[in-house]
């Protein structure tokens, strides 16, 4: 069932991640290669209000409008990942394509300087990251089920219940780990 990790999949934890940065996470990966991977975690909105953060970028955002906790990496540092209204594109100044129809935004610029049009976007602080064979040993552990990840995933309205609604829709064992309590003990 799971995937080789690629930019646009999701990295889904199960629970046999101890990692208290990774419980119940789902990351959307931005880069996997042979020198390791990045991703942002899509499943732990903060109670910072993007307003506070980056003003100007605060009307653009998807519901809810706060910042996201992207990872232990880097804390301070922001990453936005925009949805390009049109479809997919190529990069443009402000605006690096991904997958689909999703890219990196750069918040140093204005919105209305961006030359394309988006339909929501996300801004995340910090990122999650693994060096060269990090991930692939993870993932051999158990760890993470790499899956496809659906546009809607990405802006979810809903990001807490985002892991048991991936896991649900791919059937099988993984709908059965959906139901796991995010509390073995009680198990």
């Amino acid at each position: 069932m799971s995937a080789p990790p690629e930019r646009g999949r999701l990295l889904v934890a199960t629970p046999t991640l101890e990692d208290p940065n990774f419980h119940r996470s789902v990351v959307f990966l931005l880069a996997a290669d042979d020198d390791g991977a990045l991703g942002v975690v899509l499943n732990r909105p903060s109670e910072t209000p993007v307003a506070e953060i980056v003003p100007h970028w605060s009307l653009h955002v998807s519901s809810p409008s706060v910042l996201f906790v992207g990872g232990p990496v880097q804390p301070n540092a922001a990453i936005c990942v925009g949805r390009h209204a049109a479809g997919p594109t190529e990069d443009v100044e402000g605006y690096s394509h991904l997958v689909d129809d999703f890219g990196t935004v750069d918040l140093h610029k204005e919105p209305e300087d961006l030359d394309v049009r988006l339909e929501g976007l996300r801004v995340f602080s910090g990122y999650a990251g693994w060096g060269p064979g990090q991930l692939d040993e993870e993932i051999e552990a158990g760890a993470w089920l790499v899956l496809n990840s659906e546009p809607e995933d990405v802006l979810s309205s809903d990001p807490e219940g985002l892991w048991s609604r991936v896991l649900r829709r791919q059937g099988g064992w993984a709908a059965v780990l959906a139901r796991h309590p995010a509390d073995a003990s009680l198990n």
